[in-house]
């Protein structure tokens, strides 16, 4: 089963779309949308192109598990997700993806400035890898 990831942002969404068996992460990319309708329309339209069958969205929670503003946001992209891809739409627990994402990308030569370009591609493919791996 072919899943989709997603790392949502006010300003860039990371995304990161499974191989067909649904094993490893086989495509990560990010996407500029600023409006929250629009990126579920965006999200939804990737999702069909790429053959996706689930959507995994992660959820920003403090690091003693509590929720804030930006879980809110997420909760409600996952309503318009519902709607728009028709697929089932799971929240998954991201904290530190983001930091870890930064992590990886110094740990590769990357500059901290470029960073920006494609920390959230990885943060979704973090999301995506622990997804698979709770299967």
């Amino acid at each position: 089963m072919r899943v989709l990831a997603i790392d949502y942002g006010d300003r860039r969404i990371g995304l990161a779309v499974s191989d067909p068996t649904g094993l490893i992460c086989g495509e990560a990319w990010t996407m500029e949308e600023w409006d929250m309708e629009r990126a579920s329309l965006r999200i939804s339209q990737a999702a069909r192109e790429r053959g996706a069958e689930r959507l995994i969205l992660g959820l920003p929670k403090n690091m003693d598990g509590s929720e804030g503003p930006r879980a809110e946001k997420s909760r409600a992209l996952r309503e318009l997700l519902l709607r728009d891809s028709g697929l089932p739409v799971l929240l998954w627990d991201e904290r530190r993806s983001s930091i870890e994402a930064h992590a990886i990308l110094h740990a590769n030569g990357k500059r901290e400035k470029n960073h920006r370009k494609s920390v959230d591609a990885v943060a979704a493919s973090l999301i995506l890898e622990g997804y698979l791996g709770s299967l």
